[in-house]
């Protein structure tokens, strides 16, 4: 068993303390009481607002922390544990936060057991915020920031040292455990939404599941770190009651590869193809544009069979997570939301002809 916390109201006053004076936070306060309520939308993770009140009254202490626990829905634990999502994200506030420059919670403890299962992450409030929702959108203003960001993520993380580290190479095992799955994955979602996803998009979906092979053996030559779930229901925006524009959090399906993948995975599933058709190529600029900026000279030619091939990871995520993770209702609406944009982006820009067409190593 775990020797910290793993659920909200196992978090007592002593203990949260602790880990707060070890962050240097807290000078010589001393924690009175707690109390906490749920935040956030995570399937995978349940995560809380700590608010707390103290003997005296402490300068710089924090009247609020936010907090990451393992799910309380055993089924999403347990696909949690075995693909090693947890760990990730413990990892990634470990050691791979401050390579970045991305801007992310600021982490005061993140503790993993030897299990894989059990973990806490305690970090900054980044509220009062407004967090994206991918069911309603977002405004094209928040689109821009999510893109400025994917590139301060992808261009100082370019060919890092620090993505060789052990557990952000892929587990052959876990890879193993992908590829048997995901056609029990698409017979499952077929099955499920085929009366609610256009035929014509489910048969993209059908199509990646004709190729896997292509899919899961994809190589690039340059590598970045990549969020992995870079969507809205991962982003806050007006973080701080406006003082920064936007944060990305939920960093459980972080790996190492093409950081197009992220960007065609966002403008895919994450923003809907009403607000991605009329400003794609604008997007697309901005963050060529940023790259740039940030020493790595990229330009939309360059990059468009990168783009349209890192559509596809949202029909995988789609397809995947609605089988494997607990079903809601707001879950199916969230999977059908990003399979749709997913398989309009794929469609309208051939994703499947450009994977197959991809005869040698990606080139970004």
């Amino acid at each position: 068993m775990a020797d910290f916390p793993t659920r909200p109201d196992e978090v007592d006053p002593a203990w949260l303390e602790a880990q707060l004076a070890g962050a240097g936070l807290l000078d010589d306060a001393r924690i009175a009481d707690l109390s906490w309520q749920s935040i956030g939308t995570g399937q995978v993770g349940d995560t809380v607002r700590f608010t707390l009140s103290y003997n005296g009254a402490p300068p710089r202490a924090p009247a609020t922390v936010a907090a990451k626990f393992p799910s309380s829905d055993a089924t999403s634990r347990q696909t949690a544990a075995a693909f090693s999502l947890y760990r990730k994200e413990v990892l990634f506030y470990r050691e791979m936060a401050r390579h970045i420059a991305m801007r992310v919670p600021q982490v005061h403890a993140a503790l993993l057991d030897d299990n894989g299962c059990d973990f806490i992450l305690l970090f900054e409030d980044l509220g009062p915020c407004s967090a994206g929702n991918q069911l309603s959108g977002c405004t094209l203003s928040d689109a821009e920031e999510a893109i400025r960001q994917a590139a301060a993520l992808h261009a100082p993380s370019l060919d890092h040292p620090a993505l060789d580290a052990a557990w952000l190479q892929p587990d052959p095992q876990a890879q193993a455990s992908l590829r048997m799955l995901y056609p029990q994955a698409q017979a499952i979602f077929r099955e499920r939404y085929a009366d609610t996803l256009a035929p014509e998009l489910m048969a993209v979906c059908e199509a990646l599941n004709d190729n896997l092979a292509l899919w899961f053996d994809r190589q690039h030559t340059r590598r970045s770190l990549l969020h992995g779930d870079f969507r809205l229901d991962n982003m806050l925006f007006g973080i701080r009651g406006g003082a920064e524009p936007i944060a990305l959090v939920d960093w459980q399906t972080c790996a190492t590869g093409c950081g197009l993948t992220d960007v065609g995975y966002f403008l895919g599933c994450g923003i809907g193809s009403a607000l991605r058709r009329p400003n794609e190529a604008a997007l697309l600029d901005l963050y060529c544009a940023e790259m740039t900026r940030r020493g790595v000279p990229l330009t939309c030619e360059e990059i468009f069979d990168d783009y349209r091939i890192g559509a596809l990871h949202g029909v995988a995520t789609a397809v995947f997570s609605a089988a494997f993770v607990v079903r809601t209702e707001r879950g199916d609406a969230n999977f059908l939301s990003m399979a749709r944009g997913a398989c309009e982006l794929a469609r309208e820009h051939d994703s499947i002809g450009a994977l197959k067409r991809r005869m040698e190593p990606a080139s970004c």
